[in-house]
């Protein structure tokens, strides 16, 4: 998740949820969410409206909304796992009609599935509505399958969830193992979201509008509507650029703001730094004199085999601890004479920070394990075997290794 979604999502929606009586009225909840920071707030709470017209008394026009639907018109079915409806298994939720005619939800929980389906032209009426009111729809849910989204949030006592007609039965996992509804079926005690009470009414349409604010982090449980997926997502990529656009100002004004205080930073050193170069000019005479002897003297050093107070005789010592019994040591040099620019310069040149020892063995495999337990110390940083000449007559060979340290 990026650090900018929080300022991506929605702010504020409404959930409303329609609830389309047997009887054939209509009993209209719903909720206001708001977001202030990192906090989700409940700030309006209504139930048991009659009709679409009376929102307007409660919920203010071209207010976001996410819409469910329940009740008659809306159907129903638990079946195996389905990972996408299709024409040919949604025959099998609803024989003999076109999956194309519905708005279709698939609410997958464990290795089953409960599929809602509604006519798109029944469905489309509502929305139509709820849009010529003034509102602004941006998803459609069915029946109480949302309410998953919140199930963590809600104070439930035990695997079964009783809310409002809503019978859900779920298995040790917490998934869903079967759902029906009985209009009688109220919950046995006061349901809270966190600390908050609230109307078991309002759980469906607060679960609607919940997961609208979180999409970004939640898997939605939601039917396919081609009109409100165009919507919501145009309203986040208006987000998206609103909150760019801030960002790429607030950029350009800290730029300008951090260029001012480096140009005054800068007008007011220049004066000091006129200053000081008449200083530095007489004395970098001096330290270009200083840093000569420096320099001599170090190299006086190098030439004397100083190492910073390196003890080579106890590195000497540790290599002759390490020494196999096949070999034969016959020759050490610390520190060896470069031989090849000594006589090109005529003068005397030494490899800095290396031993080369000679010596002989019959066979290179325990030369080899020399070298490998050298490796091990501490202090070595390479070693190498520059030569290892065998002689036939003697029936031993002669090897030269050279030690980095």
């Amino acid at each position: 998740m990026s650090i900018l979604d929080k300022y991506y999502r929605i702010s504020s929606i409404a959930g409303i949820n329609l609830e389309l009586r047997q009887d054939g009225l209509l009993s209209i909840h719903f909720c206001v969410i708001l977001v202030k920071g990192n906090s989700l707030h409940i700030e309006k709470k209504v139930t048991d409206l009659v009709s679409t017209e009376e929102l307007k008394k409660h919920l203010p026009l071209k207010s976001l909304v996410a819409v469910n639907i329940s009740g008659k018109g809306v159907l129903n079915r638990q079946t195996e796992k389905i990972e996408e409806i299709d024409q040919q298994n949604f025959t099998k939720i609803l024989p003999n009609a076109r999956v194309d005619d519905f708005y279709v939800q698939n609410f997958i929980s464990g290795d089953q599935s409960f599929v809602s389906v509604i006519r798109q032209s029944e469905a489309d009426k509502w929305i139509n509505h709820l849009k010529t009111l003034g509102y602004e729809p941006l998803s459609l849910s069915l029946g109480p399958f949302v309410v998953e989204q919140i199930v963590s949030q809600l104070n439930i006592y035990g695997n079964e969830l009783i809310f409002n007609g809503n019978i859900i039965q779920r298995n040790d996992q917490l998934k869903w193992t079967g759902y029906q509804t009985d209009p009688a079926a109220l919950t046995p005690f006061a349901l809270k979201v966190e600390n908050e009470g609230v109307n078991e009414k309002l759980i469906v349409p607060y679960a609607a509008a919940f997961q609208m604010v979180l999409s970004g982090s939640l898997d939605l449980i939601k039917a396919s509507v081609e009109t409100l997926d165009g919507a919501f997502s145009r309203l986040l990529a208006a987000n998206k650029l609103r909150v760019h656009g801030l960002l790429i100002l607030s950029s350009l004004f800290i730029l300008l703001l951090v260029n001012f205080l480096l140009f005054s930073g800068l007008n007011t050193s220049n004066s000091k730094l006129v200053e000081q170069v008449s200083r530095t000019t007489q004395s970098t005479t001096d330290v270009l004199k200083l840093t000569d002897q420096v320099q001599q003297k170090e190299d006086l050093l190098k030439n004397l085999g100083w190492e910073m107070g390196i003890d080579k005789s106890a590195l000497v010592d540790q290599l002759a601890s390490l020494l196999p019994r096949e070999i034969i040591w016959k020759e050490v040099s610390v520190d060896p004479l470069d031989l090849s620019v000594s006589r090109l310069q005529k003068e005397v040149v030494f490899f800095n920070r290396q031993i080369k020892i000679t010596g002989i063995a019959e066979k290179i495999i325990p030369v080899n394990e020399w070298m490998a337990r050298i490796k091990t110390r501490p202090w070595v940083k390479n070693v190498q075997m520059e030569s290892y000449t065998y002689n036939s007559e003697l029936n031993t060979g002669r090897f030269i290794i050279l030690i980095d340290y």
